[in-house]
């Protein structure tokens, strides 16, 4: 399903003549093409809906710390350019879960893993990128889900 909106997205933004869009897509459609080769090589189909949406998120993780990076190195228009390529990926990702839904996810992942301390994280991420690929932040989930370990272990 995300194969061919994409497909459709670039067609029609080279018909619109809207350049960062174009360039965008192309290189989500060039990193998925690398994903799919790996795929092959090691004997296994090409990446389902799920695995893209994870390459999505990993791909607009990498433009906020090139983002950072050219901020920091005074170089406000490449920072600004990384932005507009996260708002364009962040289209293609399905709508991300709140606080409060997310914190009821991780509750109900660390019951359902039985995970009783710190040392189960793994289990307990393991669960919720299975069930919430593309609509949850790790990154800040791996924090909440560490404390909410902490406090039981």
């Amino acid at each position: 399903m995300l194969r061919a909106r994409l497909t459709t997205e670039m067609k029609e933004a080279m018909k619109a003549g809207d350049k960062p869009k174009l360039a965008t897509v192309r290189m989500i459609q060039a990193a998925l093409k690398d994903k799919d080769i790996e795929a092959r090589g090691l004997g296994r189909e090409p990446a389902s809906d799920d695995e893209i949406l994870a390459l999505l998120q990993k791909m607009i993780k990498q433009r906020h710390e090139s983002a950072g990076v050219y901020d920091q190195g005074g170089r406000p228009e490449l920072a600004r350019n990384e932005r507009a390529e996260v708002a364009i990926i962040e289209t293609y990702l399905p709508a991300q879960m709140d606080e409060a839904e997310t914190a009821a996810a991780i509750e109900a992942a660390i019951t359902e893993t039985g995970a009783a301390g710190p040392k189960d994280m793994g289990r307990v991420i393991g669960a919720l990128k299975s069930r919430f690929a593309g609509r949850m932040d790790f990154a800040r989930a791996s924090g909440l889900v560490k404390a909410a370990l902490s406090a039981k272990g």
